[in-house]
């Protein structure tokens, strides 16, 4: 075991020479990590609430009807509706990268 300690710089320290030591702050890679740890324990509730929801029940769409578990009929409804704020975020992003660069049609 060293006893041997780091010096810590002086905050009236106006020395060049003198590295100023910052906490590391979190990478890209660390933040990809954690959603995909936060994915991962979204899609594990995800998977319990459809394997407890599995009493079939007549789902009707237009002229389409068929017999499906609940819990796969309400993960189908999510979905459609993430895709459907998908597709108007993204023309909301295309409307401000056009108004940005100034590109006309």
């Amino acid at each position: 075991m060293s006893t041997e300690t780091i010096p810590t710089p002086r905050a009236d320290a106006d020395t060049p020479d003198q590295p100023v030591l910052e906490k590391p702050t979190g990478s890209r890679t660390s933040a990809a990590m954690w959603f995909a740890v936060l994915g991962g324990v979204v899609l594990a509730f995800l998977l319990v609430f459809i394997l407890q929801n599995l009493d079939r029940v007549p789902v009707q769409f237009l002229w389409m009807e068929t017999d499906l578990p609940v819990g796969v009929a309400l993960l189908g409804a999510a979905i459609a509706g993430g895709a459907i704020v998908a597709i108007a975020a993204g023309a909301r992003i295309l409307q401000l990268r056009r108004r940005a660069t100034g590109w006309k049609r």
